[in-house]
């Protein structure tokens, strides 16, 4: 595989770049008075990030997966909290519409957020259901021209920012389907998850739906089939998570290079010192490893990708088709998967493991969030736990190598 940037790809990272100098000091200010970033959306927008994998037909930029994934190795350079917004309003926002909606629904809704006039948000995990989304307990009933929500969501990152969302419940044959919600229906409620260790800047809410009305023509795929949904995004999710990864340990390392170099300690600069080179030299090995495997996982689900969009041309009942395995598909997105899960896993350990030990060498130093090295620090230990907590994604790599009869959770 060649991982080699074209001219137009080194053009739009540049972009973003700029883009990420431009809001860094006010990221940091909104950081420690814990509020959003009212910035981003106007400064990613004009270059539109905001739409940055989505087809050109319903506004955004049309680039491919591994083109993301360097935005967003670029963006994580700013801290987990900025990586966050565009996890929930891309990837697993304007992703699962892009792989799942019908051409109403795209047009309806893409438009409104690759343009940033909108905010998207995903709607899965529960108060009593985090890693296991199958023990979901928000539920559904049908009636002639609408479904009717009741329920609670938690942890919905963009969650009091967005105008829109996807989300998940079990209908009364104990099914779950996926629907796309306007956060302004009757029956919608979200408020704001207070007192986070980290994640400063980007917004959580509790969700509650409260005999929530949702029109017929919000169902999002077939109904009885929202798990497989659910799960295809957090194939998108985690490898999100896994790129801005890379970007946090790369200004971890940065950042402990440039205050190693100058700061004197018995007589000489901490770069000299041993043990200070055996953390430095550990970070990097943690960057090169992340970075080949998760690169090689977006090839991975862009080749997931251009299958189902060869099919949808094909093919006007294409979800019926998969929903009956088809075999290509299942072998596409099972590489995919246990790719973004091995990607994930690894990527999130080794971001936490570099900005503790960037802690360690800033000392005293790093114990203050004014510094960048501890907000890497506390917002990497979050990454650890979403997107797929890393103990059962260890249970999920051992059990796809094994089999479905050997499935520990």
């Amino acid at each position: 595989m060649n991982f080699d940037l074209s001219d137009e790809q080194k053009n739009f990272l540049g972009q973003v770049d700029r883009a990420c100098r431009s809001i860094r000091e006010h990221e940091t200010v909104c950081y420690l008075e814990e509020r959003p970033n009212e910035m981003i959306v106007p400064e990613f927008g004009k270059i539109g990030m905001l739409g940055c994998p989505i087809s050109k037909k319903y506004g955004g930029l049309g680039y491919d997966i591994l083109t993301y994934a360097f935005a967003l190795e670029r963006i994580g350079r700013e801290g987990n909290s900025l990586r966050t917004f565009f996890s929930a309003h891309v990837s697993i926002g304007q992703m699962v519409l892009q792989n799942w909606a019908d051409e109403e629904q795209k047009r309806r809704y893409l438009t409104q957020t690759t343009s940033g006039k909108n905010i998207m948000a995903f709607a899965l995990t529960e108060p009593d259901a985090g890693s296991d989304p199958r023990s979901m307990k928000t539920r559904f009933e049908e009636s002639s021209d609408s479904f009717i929500l009741n329920g609670k969501k938690h942890w919905v990152g963009n969650g009091t920012l967005a105008q829109m969302m996807t989300t998940y419940a079990r209908g009364p044959d104990g099914r779950i389907s996926a629907f796309i919600v306007d956060t302004d229906s009757k029956g919608f409620h979200a408020k704001e998850m207070k007192n986070k260790m980290g994640l400063l800047s980007i917004k959580n809410a509790e969700i509650t739906f409260e005999n929530c009305v949702i029109p017929k023509k919000n169902l999002l795929g077939t109904k009885g089939k929202g798990l497989s949904i659910a799960y295809s995004a957090l194939i998108d999710g985690r490898l999100s998570v896994a790129a801005g990864a890379i970007g946090v340990m790369k200004d971890c390392l940065d950042e402990s290079i440039w205050y190693s170099q100058k700061r004197i300690q018995h007589g000489s600069e901490l770069a000299k010192k041993q043990l200070i080179q055996e953390h430095l030299s550990s970070m990097i090995l943690n960057i090169e490893s992340s970075r080949w495997l998760i690169y090689r996982t977006a090839v991975a689900r862009q080749k997931l990708h251009d299958y189902v969009e060869e099919l949808k041309e094909k093919d006007t009942n294409w979800q019926e088709k998969l929903n009956r395995e088809d075999k290509q598909y299942e072998t596409l997105r099972a590489k995919a998967d246990r790719l973004a899960a091995v990607s994930k896993l690894h990527a999130s350990n080794a971001a936490f493991d570099c900005a503790n030990r960037a802690v360690q060498i800033f000392g005293s130093f790093a114990y203050q969030k004014t510094t960048r090295v501890a907000r890497h620090f506390l917002d990497s230990r979050a990454i650890i736990i979403y997107e797929g907590a890393n103990e059962v994604l260890k249970l999920k790599i051992a059990s796809l190598e094994l089999g479905d009869k050997y499935e520990a959770y």
